[in-house]
Order: C-alpha cells, then structure tokens, then sequence
C-alpha cells in the first residue's frame, strides 16, 4: 500500500507539503531541494546519493534524462580491491546475493531522489508531460484533491503497469493462450515455466470425487484459470493482498471463469478441504521492501513454511499439495535441500513426485549478472506432496 505520511520542504521561502505517494518503506528525504535544469547531473548524483530529494518544478523531459544521467552514473564499473589476506577465504553462504540486494537497494534510493509534483487530480504541471491521470487513479484510486509528491522512477513504473495492464501479458498454457492483465503492485506472470509445470502435472485422482483445488497466493489468478480450464470444477483462490484479489478477480471476469473461481481475501488457506492444493510461495527468504518484492521475497520463508505446515489439514483423502518452487535460494546458500526436505517431513507430508523446467528468462543468459552462476543452474519444481500414512 502506498504511504499516507506528508512530505514538507521551503520554496520561495514558504512551507510548502504534499502527500507521499511513495510504497511502504521507502525513505522519506529529511531535506528537499528544488532542482531546475541548470543543475547538472554530477550535482544531482552528489546530492542523491546524500540522501537530499531533488524537487522538479521545469520540464519533464529534461527530468527523464537527468535520471537516466545518475543511472549512468551508479551503474559504471567500479574497481573493487581485495582486503589483504583474503586470497583463500571462503565466501560466506549468500555473500554475493546479499551484496547484490545491497547494491540494488542504495541504486533505488539514489535514483528515486527525482521527486514529481501531482496536482490533485493527478495532472502533472511541468512542460512536455504525460498525461499519467488515468495510470495514477488505476494505481492509487481516484484522485481525491490533494496534491502528492512521488518520485519520477515511482512514476514511471506506475506508468508501465498502467500499459502492462491495458495490453495484458500472453500466457501460453495448454495450447490455447491465455491473456491475464497485472494490476500495479501484482507480479506479471513473465516467468512462464512455474505455469506449464501446473498446466502439465497430472491431476489427482481425488478431483473424480471432489472436484475443488484451493490457489493459495492467488496474485494475478494465472493459475487458477489453468486449473480451471483443465476442467476443475471449482477453485477457490486466495491472497492477503487487496491488489492481489482484485486483479484476479478482474481477470477471471474477462475470462469468463468468475462462476468457477472464487477468490476470496485470507491469510494463506481457504476454510475446508480440497482435492487439490496449489501454492506458488516467493521463493527467495529475504525481506521485501516494496509492493512487488513481496512475490519475489519471503523473510524466513514464512509463507513456505506456513503452507507446508497448514496443508495436510486442508486436503481430503487421497488429496494433493502441488509446491512451485525454484531453488535458486539453494544456489545463494539461503536455504539447503535438506531444510526444505526436513519442513515437508515435519509436516506430516510425502514427496509424491516431482516435475522440473529450467528458466528460459534473459538474466539466465546474461554473463555481467552478479548472480549469474546461480541463475545459471536454477531449476525450477512443482513438488507433488501427500499426507504421509
């Protein structure tokens, strides 16, 4: 959710403020300066990198190129030098992710210093602007009147979900495409392997007596229009979040499933039993910090480990729980076989089977990605698990 807090700072020698329209845990700028076009981009990098907000007031344009100058800037290779001794050290398990997500998080913070004005009906009163009133309101709700600040990379990345979301994403799933529209904040389902693995796993035989599959962290409800266009009857799918049900709820409707799929806002599992289970949890244990970091990062693996703990209670005999899990966290060293083995015995369940699919996604092929070798050999599973006994 976006925060409500206020965002102060002096022009012309006036107090001035205006709504944060910034995710939850982003730093607020404890100092705000107006930044016209004769500032120039090393200047604009020192004070970002400061932590000072950069407030523009002049042309729009102009502003998208300083940020693309400071991205520049914080993306040229830096020479690193290796502490003396360090030659035969062991790296420690994760350093190279940690360090990655470290970099990435300051290259944010530096880059989303460029603050932007929205006017309340979300208008933008700078030269050679967008017209972006209609992404704000599909983002944030209508426009209620009051003024905002958010940051130009903020912008720009509710300007192209508004387009992800107007085109939609083209699942090829069983041979007949399926076309899901991500709402802002939800993941986009880009990833295609983690859907065919769910639109080619054999069905359990339990669905002939009762035809109902739960979809726990329904997201854009990608999978439960799989499972329902495979020809189960009924599937509930749930998800904590808000944008989450809505999304899938939308694109149920546009896909004429809304009278097989219900999709309910809960923590985890639905109430009852069900035949099949189908949980697609973030796969990578570290915290999230922003709205779509939440698919990507569970912190302690605490919705792995709630779904592993809570399924046998919610399958019927002879039921199945279907875990779609990568184990790029397994190459990171954050989290080992053995602890994922050990949290499905503990749970009173079985490996039934297991299908596999490699990655095909770009950053497989990218040498320069710091976490290339990892990426390199991630496999991803869906994990067929039973009640044991």
């Amino acid at each position: 959710m976006t925060g409500l807090s206020e965002l102060h700072w002096t022009e012309n020698g006036e107090a001035r403020s205006a709504l944060w329209r910034m995710d939850a845990g982003a730093v607020m700028p404890k100092t705000v300066v107006l930044a016209d076009d004769t500032l120039t981009a090393d200047s604009a990098y020192r004070l970002a990198c400061a932590g000072t907000g950069l407030r523009r007031r002049t042309d729009f344009q102009n502003a998208r190129q300083l940020l693309q100058a400071m991205a520049r800037r914080i993306d040229k290779p830096k020479k690193t030098r290796t502490p003396k001794g360090s030659g035969n050290a062991v790296p420690l398990p994760g350093a190279a992710f940690h360090a990655h997500r470290l970099a990435q998080s300051q290259r944010n913070r530096v880059l989303s210093a460029i603050l932007i004005e929205l006017d309340g009906d979300y208008g933008l009163g700078l030269r050679r602007a967008p017209d972006v009133r209609l992404a704000c309101a599909q983002a944030f709700g209508p426009a209620k009147g009051q003024r905002s600040v958010i940051s130009l990379r903020s912008l720009q990345g509710v300007v192209g979900a508004f387009e992800w979301r107007k085109n939609g994403v083209e699942v090829p799933a069983m041979g007949e495409a399926l076309r899901i529209y991500p709402h802002y904040g939800v993941f986009s389902p880009v990833r295609g392997e983690y859907v065919d693995l769910v639109a080619q796993a054999p069905l359990p035989e339990a669905l002939q007596a009762q035809s109902l599959a739960f979809d726990v962290g329904v997201g854009t409800g990608v999978l439960s229009a799989v499972l329902a266009r495979r020809g189960v009857a009924q599937v509930v799918g749930s998800d904590l979040s808000e944008r989450a049900v809505a999304c899938a709820r939308d694109n149920l409707q546009r896909l004429g499933l809304q009278n097989q799929v219900q999709v309910v806002q809960t923590h985890l599992f639905p109430p009852g039993q069900a035949a099949l289970v189908v949980c697609n949890p973030p796969w990578l244990p570290a915290r999230p910090v922003g709205l779509l970091d939440q698919a990507v990062y569970d912190e302690g693996s605490q919705m792995l480990k709630g779904f592993l703990a809570g399924l046998r209670e919610h399958l019927c005999e002879g039921g199945e729980g279907w875990l779609i899990l990568s184990d790029l966290a397994e190459h990171l060293g954050l989290r080992s076989r053995e602890a994922l083995l050990g949290w499905i015995a503990d749970a009173g369940l079985v490996v039934l089977g297991r299908l596999d699919a490699k990655p095909v996604h770009a950053k497989v092929q990218d040498t320069s990605d710091a976490l290339h070798a990892a990426r390199a050999a991630e496999v991803t599973s869906l994990w067929r698990l039973g009640t044991a006994g």
